[in-house]
């Protein structure tokens, strides 16, 4: 078994640039694919990191497969291992801390930009953001803040865009790990699901307007992330 655990859930939410970066760290990582039971059997006292991927799926969903995987962040959270949530992931970790998760009026779609709340201080979380940035959103529920945790981001469409929990536990409603060919594959296969009539979803010809360099940044406002992440775990 490797040092890092990555949780997935689909196959086309895959960890993508997360597992960029950890292949140039060399970085040993397991991917398990959680819908197809693949995280049953695994030894939960193994990693020294996990990060959760996204979805499609709500949290809500009645899939045994989701109360599974709950009680294994549970399990984690109690190890205090460095973990990262990413959309469904943050989602999933906020419902592990006990908070609740409901589905938003719309669907919050495309490059959007995200600020600091007044509550961050000096998160190391968030050490290496600007006071604003974008990140890539695809999204349509929403996560309360579990109790005790310490609110960091939000954007126009979504007050919660992520949260620390502790000193070990980062949940993100947004996709910092998207890369190039990653969004253009959403954007192939998802077009059907984009409704012009809401304001906070962005047409395809925005979200492809500059493309390459938006994704260089949030490459940049990733790596931030996850070298905190995996300097937490001594990786």
């Amino acid at each position: 078994m490797a040092d890092v655990l990555i949780l997935t859930h689909i196959d086309y939410c895959p960890p993508a640039h997360l597992a960029q970066v950890l292949q140039v760290r060399g970085c040993s990582f397991d991917v398990l694919r959680v819908d197809l039971g693949e995280l049953r059997g695994y030894d939960l006292e193994r990693p020294k990191a996990v990060a959760v991927m996204g979805g499609p799926m709500s949290v809500n969903d009645p899939l045994a497969w989701i109360a599974d995987e709950v009680a294994a962040l549970q399990r984690f959270i109690e190890r205090d291992i460095p973990i990262i949530g990413h959309c469904l992931g943050g989602q999933l970790l906020a419902k592990a801390l006990g908070a609740t998760i409901r589905r938003m009026p719309y669907t919050e779609v495309g490059w959007q930009s995200i600020q600091r709340r007044s509550e961050t201080a000096d998160s190391p979380w968030l050490a290496h953001l600007p006071e604003a940035c974008s990140i890539f959103q695809w999204h349509g529920d929403t996560f309360a803040l579990p109790d005790g945790a310490q609110p960091l981001l939000c954007s126009r469409w979504c007050d919660n865009q992520a949260f620390a929990w502790g000193d070990k536990v980062l949940a993100l409603q947004g996709h910092p790990e998207m890369t190039e060919a990653l969004i253009e594959l959403w954007l192939d296969d998802w077009a059907h699901l984009l409704d012009a009539s809401q304001p906070s979803q962005q047409s395809i010809a925005e979200m492809r307007e500059g493309l390459s360099e938006r994704v260089r940044l949030l490459n940049q406002v990733a790596e931030g992330f996850y070298a905190h992440w995996l300097k937490l775990a001594g990786l």
